[in-house]
């Protein structure tokens, strides 16, 4: 039995019973992605998550992955909260402040001109990256929470008005929650949520009925940081624009697995965080359509986002320096370009299709633990799941299972509400556990996981 050292046991009493979900019961079907129908998904499967699958060929770029800690080899599976950086992102940022940091877009002198030009080509590399029309559609900002508060108080403040409606899914990141509450109260704007359905994805066709003439913003999350549904954007923004209204999408859990092109979505606005997608903390960045942009008011007042400053009145620069008020994050903006150049190197699609096997692995595995309930929908020829799984163990709080995975097996997950209060509400719990994967995740990686939790759980089984 595995000793009770240096564990913290936590079991509050407001804590639920999970009960088991029948669709993750001893399930053997696997999805293959872009395979025939005839061909063996299992065997095609574990193919792809061989020895010389992507996970082990990138591994090494990741220093932060070879270490042990309480003598056990780090296995990292909370990438849907940030993801690991590899060498070349870390020598960007290394090189930037040893041989050109100064600021930007002020100085004449080669260090000032070499900062700008650097900082202004990554913001060209992302526009690249999710098929912008152009740089001047990219917004850097602090984060994507950031980014959506940008919308809501320059586009939002000036735009909705008593009466229009915002439409969201229970699902959204409080990130995407909050900034519209704020301006529902200063704007007597309504927000409308729509629920889920039984297999526990956003409604769709709810949602389409949901919009009126009323509508004036949709704001969605492309990908689920807890159900790992994926949302058909497209579609979408086809149906909200019908009536006249904007999307704005948070790609915060898709931007970084999978291939992002804003023109075949068309959305209006979308939102990522560089952290999530093998680039430093602090900056993110908003893509909003050139002629909205032109048309919303600042952000921010102070240098940068100015054209002329009188005593008694402004101009303001054109987008997107109008939305950059001071200093920006400009190490942070060269490592975030970095970054895309090494995702970009992988290939997108290798990446999203890799991360589907894996995914799917992952929740095969782990619905073959008893008394586990996964939260989200099952994966079929037709539904992908996104590379991360919520779930649940019956009478076994989620910060007990992290907590004794990290202490006891060095295995790193998440634990808690994931910023998604009302969708855990939803589904009648307080709080959950998740595993979430990224490309440099191995089999072996989910392996481990499988062992440690059941481990767990037999632990706590051992106290009744």
């Amino acid at each position: 039995m595995v000793t009770m050292e240096s564990f913290v046991l936590k079991l509050p009493p407001s804590f639920r019973i999970i009960k088991q979900n029948p669709n993750c019961t001893n399930r053997t079907f696997r999805t293959v992605p872009f395979a025939s129908a005839t061909a063996p998904a299992p065997a095609s499967t574990d193919s792809q998550l061989g020895p010389g699958s992507l996970g082990y060929l990138t591994r090494p770029d990741f220093p932060i992955l070879h270490q042990e800690l309480n003598g056990k080899r780090l296995v990292y599976l909370d990438n849907a909260a940030t993801s690991q950086k590899p060498e070349p992102v870390l020598n960007a940022l290394r090189n930037y402040y040893e041989a050109y940091n100064s600021n930007v877009h002020r100085g004449i002198h080669y260090l000032s001109a070499k900062a700008t030009d650097e900082y202004e080509l990554a913001r060209q590399k992302i526009a690249n990256f999710i098929n912008a029309s152009e740089g001047r559609e990219i917004v850097f900002t602090r984060n994507a929470t950031e980014a959506i508060n940008l919308v809501a108080y320059s586009w939002g403040m000036s735009n909705l008005k008593m009466g229009d409606e915002v439409v969201l899914t229970i699902a959204e990141h409080h990130s995407a929650i909050v900034p519209w509450q704020f301006v529902a109260q200063k704007t007597g704007a309504v927000l409308k949520f729509v629920s889920l359905t039984e297999d526990e994805v956003p409604d769709l066709g709810k949602l389409r009925e949901t919009l009126s003439r009323q509508t004036k913003l949709v704001v969605v999350h492309h990908v689920s940081n807890v159900l790992a549904s994926v949302l058909p954007i497209d579609e979408i923004v086809s149906w909200a624009h019908e009536v006249g209204a904007k999307v704005l999408v948070d790609a915060c859990q898709s931007v970084p697995h999978m291939v992002v092109d804003v023109k075949s979505l068309n959305a209006d606005f979308l939102v990522a965080s560089s952290h999530k997608m093998c680039g430093p903390t602090g900056i993110g960045f908003l893509y909003g359509k050139s002629d909205i942009l032109a048309d919303m008011p600042p952000f921010l007042g102070g240098g940068e986002m100015i054209s002329d400053v009188y005593l008694d009145y402004s101009t303001y620069a054109e987008p997107p320096s109008r939305f950059e008020a001071g200093t920006p994050a400009i190490g942070e903006a060269i490592g975030l370009g970095a970054a895309i150049d090494y995702l970009s190197g992988i290939g997108m699609q290798k990446i999203h299709a890799y991360e589907v096997d894996l995914a799917n692995y992952l929740y095969d595995q782990l619905c073959s633990v008893p008394n586990v309930r996964v939260y989200g929908p099952a994966p079929s020829r037709t539904v992908e799941r996104a590379a991360l799984c919520s779930f649940n163990v019956d009478d076994i709080h989620p910060t007990d299972i992290a907590t004794f995975l990290d202490q006891q097996h060095s295995v790193a997950i998440r634990s808690g509400h994931h910023c998604a209060q009302p969708l855990h509400r939803h589904l009648g719990v307080n709080a959950s556990a998740r595993a979430s994967l990224y490309f440099y995740n191995t089999k072996d990686d989910v392996d481990d996981f499988i062992l440690a939790l059941k481990d767990t759980i037999s632990f706590f089984a051992s106290f009744k």
